[in-house]
């Protein structure tokens, strides 16, 4: 099936209520224009001059979505447009996006990163750790928002542990919206869910999922 054929499947299966990331890191920007063509807007990279040699070339109305390992020193490129990052894992990686969104007159919206899975690979912060970042170090902050929570489950066929780490995930994300963000309209998002697991990821309460490889297919490169 085509780039745009798929996009109008996953859209219809994950539903109104579920934002849909089509992951285009490493695909050429004539498959971004064709998803773009078919309607999707939402777009997810994770090495920051890449993304931003696509944001300089694609149209302007597209969301760039950071869903990768951000390192401090590249935040600045992204700092200008993009739309959410996704994997912020540490206290000082959101003090240095805080710095270039100040930068950049802008307040940059983010998801923190929860470390779910039981693979010492994955990035995040544990449970303490957030609400500790929230009460403590997000007050100083005034050019970052805090959009909700990502998490990656752990990398198995073992349905029953990415259900309990997506479920653990999602009653952590609801317990903060109802105290520490009880006040905020911006804590909404819970993205969870990936091309293998995101159908799970809904069922246990993702309104986000980042599908790549399904939408636009594996591609052979030529060195």
């Amino acid at each position: 099936m085509s780039i745009s054929e798929n996009i109008n499947n996953y859209l219809k299966q994950i539903g109104d209520h579920v934002t849909l990331v089509a992951v285009s890191k490493t695909k050429p920007q004539e498959d971004i224009q064709e998803a773009y063509n078919a309607g999707q807007r939402v777009f997810g990279e994770n090495k920051a001059q890449e993304m931003t040699a696509k944001y300089e070339a694609l149209p302007k109305d597209i969301q760039w979505h950071m869903i990768g390992h951000l390192q401090r020193n590249k935040v600045k490129y992204i700092a200008p447009y993009v739309s959410l990052v996704h994997s912020v894992d540490s206290i000082r990686l959101l003090k240095e996006i805080n710095k270039e969104a100040k930068k950049n007159n802008r307040i940059i919206n983010c998801l923190l990163q929860v470390y779910i899975a039981k693979e010492e690979s994955k990035f995040g912060l544990d449970e303490s750790e957030v609400i500790d970042l929230i009460e403590n170090t997000l007050p100083e902050l005034k050019n970052i928002k805090i959009a909700g929570l990502m998490g990656m489950a752990t990398n198995t066929q073992n349905q029953a542990t990415i259900e309990n780490e997506f479920n653990g995930l999602a009653t952590f994300f609801e317990g903060l919206k109802s105290n520490q963000f009880k006040d905020s309209t911006a804590f909404q998002t819970l993205s969870m869910g990936m091309s293998g697991d995101y159908s799970l990821a809904i069922a246990c309460g993702s309104n986000m999922v980042r599908i790549g490889s399904a939408i636009f297919g594996t591609r052979n490169y030529k060195h």
